[in-house]
């Protein structure tokens, strides 16, 4: 037979025998929420990706286009690669949003629905070519 002491020294530091089994229960949870969290992280990228047009944009178009739409600015663009000492993301396109800053900044963007980024993307190009006609 095994004494308490015995089945102390199995135990995890700062586990006592009397919890134990909650423990071991609690470690388990938690590792299921992390592999959830894992592949929930490695399934958004490509859906949400699809769902702004991800095969007519590419995800530096899908990522200018983010930052036109959210900045209400068609001049800014994504940098790939972002410059190691550049500026917070969005810190250049904050005057011209038309949000309503305070302790908890209101949007004044519309939702962004289904591929309806190509159409922005493909309207703006419309706009540049007829102001443009070279």
């Amino acid at each position: 037979m095994t004494t308490t002491e015995e089945k102390a020294d199995d135990l995890a530091p700062g586990t006592t025998p009397y919890y134990a089994r909650m423990h071991k229960w609690i470690k388990r949870a938690v590792l299921v929420c992390l592999v959830a969290l894992v592949i929930e992280g490695a399934f958004t990228l490509p859906f949400m990706a699809v769902y702004y047009g991800y095969p007519t944009l590419s995800l530096t178009e899908i990522c200018s286009e983010l930052l036109k739409v959210r900045y209400s600015d068609d001049a800014l663009e994504c940098q790939v690669p972002y410059p190691a000492l550049g500026a917070p993301e969005g810190a250049e396109g904050k005057d011209t949003a038309q949000d309503e800053w305070g302790i908890q900044p209101v949007p004044k963007y519309n939702r962004i629905g289904f591929r309806e980024l190509v159409r922005i993307h493909e309207e703006r190009e419309a706009r540049m070519a007829a102001s443009n006609p070279d």
